[in-house]
């Protein structure tokens, strides 16, 4: 790289005014160098129905990946990375969006100055009020560690906490949504020995997962076009816009072909607002069965069989096991959406049949045997004591419609103030509470992974269901419904945000910021 990262911000080399780097000492050297750019494109198809568009992306800059808007990263556990991002948009921009950006990794565990904080966004014309300059470029240094590494005395971690399905998008402040609108959001796969990428691996600790080309990212967004076909968005409107034609990594209807075998399917929702139920069917609408992994906290402590759908917030993810080799050459399934919506602030129910979102063709058997497996066993739990539960410091957060926008606490946005200031190395229960009518929202919380104690409805306990029971990073917030989250502060400083994911309300200004101190 030109120039070569450092510890401070090389403002004078055109990066960012950023905090220094933590952790550099242990994590920098011989981290792997990657460098992507935020870029404008017009070639892009969402569908032969509607002429080419303008989108932007982030692009590798050693190989541009044209088949998503946005790079997919395969990183690894005990590799950290430095990844210089480019902010390479059109200073002259008109229309939706903005051309500042500011890259959120979600949910790695790092340092806040890497983390993408919505105030830290950058242009080479612009700053955001938490940085110190302008810039080109922004360094991020991804250490890809476990948390817990500092208790234990290693640069490792707890494996119980490792993640293995991860994205990145834009999170400038007030203009995520249309930012994301327009394309900026990948995958980051992250592996460790456990989940290791190999189905072929000698590893007797490996799980054996599908393993690339078998292991397949598919991001859905929902999208607004007006009557010549060209991309629509209201980013002033606090209700948003609810797309009404759902894209599949960028695509409107496309179709998969697969070889008859097991697929990780890796389910991410983009939004900006929409919720999906997603299940697989045959052309006659007969629901067919399928293996849920992990949510996204990721890795299930086992997995969750002969399951028939799954359901994302915005911001959820849902890894689930396909296998096709039950079915004969030629067979056309269907991936559907089966959660009606029609406005943003909310689902209203699920309902059959469904939108047809991906067509699935089962067109020829594998080149090589299937070494891929689902064992019974996936990642334990981290552990937390009913002592650490009992002492816990409770703080309790109230998500609310204020003055026609969306308020924590009766409290807008300000990137400025920290609302909360939390010892490193503490816990924490915090309560997540939606005590008003008609709105839902799927709350995530940057940095560390959660754990659902207690979810009450009306002033009553209620089950938390199978697939909330793992570790999480967002937690959907149903009217008059509390979630009581148990949380952990470890190894880093800094400043981080909690807000809501559906992209409209964070714009609208529900989000805060706390401090590890």
């Amino acid at each position: 790289m030109s120039p070569v990262p450092t510890e401070v911000a090389n403002v004078a080399g055109g990066e960012a005014g950023r905090n220094p780097h933590q952790r550099w000492a242990q994590f920098a050297p011989g981290a792997l160098l990657y460098e992507i750019s935020a870029t404008e494109r017009n070639d892009w198809v969402y569908s032969p129905s509607y002429p080419a568009q303008r989108i932007w992306g982030y692009q590798a800059n050693s190989n541009p990946d044209k088949t998503m808007p946005s790079a997919t990263f395969h990183a690894r556990y005990g590799r950290p990375m430095i990844c210089r991002i480019h902010n390479k948009l059109p200073q002259n921009h008109v229309g939706f969006g903005t051309p500042e950006i500011s890259t959120h990794l979600h949910n790695l565990h790092c340092g806040s100055e890497s983390d993408g904080f919505p105030g830290d966004y950058y242009s080479p014309n612009k700053h955001g009020p938490t940085l110190s300059a302008n810039g080109r470029f922004k360094d991020h240094l991804y250490s890809n560690v476990k948390a817990g590494f500092e208790a234990r005395q290693d640069l490792v971690g707890d494996p119980t906490e490792a993640l293995g399905t991860l994205f990145y998008h834009d999170h400038t402040l007030d203009f995520t949504a249309p930012n994301l609108y327009l394309g900026l959001a990948g995958f980051y796969y992250i592996f460790d020995e456990l989940d290791s990428g190999n189905e072929a691996d000698p590893n007797p600790n490996a799980l054996r997962l599908p393993s690339h080309p078998y292991d397949y990212p598919l991001n859905f967004n929902d999208r607004r076009f007006d009557a010549n076909g060209r991309l629509f968005y209201d980013q002033v409107n606090p209700e948003g816009v609810l797309g009404d034609k759902v894209a599949v990594n960028g695509r409107i209807e496309p179709v998969l072909r697969v070889a008859a075998r097991k697929y990780r399917f890796r389910l991410l929702n983009t939004g900006p607002s929409r919720f999906y139920n997603l299940a697989l069917v045959s052309p006659t609408n007969v629901l067919q069965r399928f293996t849920h992994i992990s949510n996204d906290g990721n890795l299930f402590p086992a997995p969750l069989f002969n399951q028939t759908n799954v359901t994302l917030g915005v911001a959820e993810r849902a890894d689930i096991v396909v296998d096709f080799s039950k079915y004969v050459i030629g067979t056309q399934l269907y991936l559907v959406n089966r959660m009606r919506q029609v406005e943003t602030r909310l689902p209203k129910d699920i309902k059959e049949p469904g939108d047809r979102v991906l067509k699935i063709i089962v067109d020829r058997y594998p080149p090589s045997q299937d070494l891929s497996r689902v064992p019974a066993t996936l990642r334990p739990m981290p552990v937390i004591t009913q002592a650490e539960i009992n002492s816990a410091p409770v703080r309790r957060w109230i998500f609310e419609r204020d003055r026609g926008m969306w308020a924590i606490n009766a409290k807008f946005v300000d990137v400025n103030v920290a609302r909360a200031q939390i010892p490193k190395g503490g816990y924490e229960i915090w309560e997540l509470s939606n005590v008003n009518d008609g709105w839902s929202h799927p709350i995530h919380i940057h940095f560390e992974e959660g754990r659902i104690l207690q979810k009450i409805v009306n002033g009553v306990s209620v089950p938390v269901p199978a697939h909330e029971q793992g570790r999480k990073d967002v937690y959907v917030v149903a009217p008059f419904t509390t979630l009581r989250v148990f949380l952990r502060f470890r190894d880093y400083k800094g400043k981080y945000p909690m807000h809501c994911h559906n992209l409209i309300h964070e714009d609208h200004a529900m989000m805060l910021r706390w401090d590890i101190v």
